[in-house]
């Protein structure tokens, strides 16, 4: 079992994408931090907000494998196709969700005071504007190259 790990260890790409991961969080904690003058863990384990983590991941994992596998290979196709799957979800489906959780907290809230309902909020940071998408693509690019 142990040489699992260390084979985990050793693995580069994944490596390099759970770094891009870690940096991404942490400049969004440091956004977090200097907007709001407080500290919130959330804003690092959390999704949404600027830059997107996922789309970071995705494009670190897309540019390790082609830097790696070769930009021709069948690997960077998979992560490649992987990575505009989870950059349109991030900013399309997951988006529009959290936009639909503040309508219906508004909603819950309005009849809350009316004395009609106790339900618990939804969370509305669940996806990212196009920019956060963008931000976090490039910056996944850069990880991935300096880190090869």
């Amino acid at each position: 079992m142990k040489d699992v790990f260390v084979e985990i260890a050793r693995n580069k790409i994944l490596m390099t994408t759970i770094s891009a991961w870690f940096i991404t969080q942490t400049i969004k904690l440091i956004i977090g931090v200097i907007q709001h003058k407080k500290f919130d863990f959330r804003w690092f384990i959390g999704s949404g907000g600027m830059p997107s983590s996922h789309a970071a991941g995705a494009s670190c994992l897309a540019t390790a494998v082609g830097i790696e596998q070769g930009f021709s290979s069948a690997y960077f196709a998979l992560a490649a196709a992987f990575a505009i799957v989870v950059m349109f979800d991030a900013q399309g489906v997951r988006r529009s969700a959290g936009k639909q959780a503040r309508i219906l907290n508004k909603v819950m809230e309005d009849i809350y005071w009316q004395g009609k309902i106790q339900e618990m909020r939804l969370r509305e940071l669940v996806g990212h504007t196009p920019i956060e998408v963008i931000v976090g693509l490039i910056l996944g690019i850069i990880i991935a190259v300096v880190a090869y």
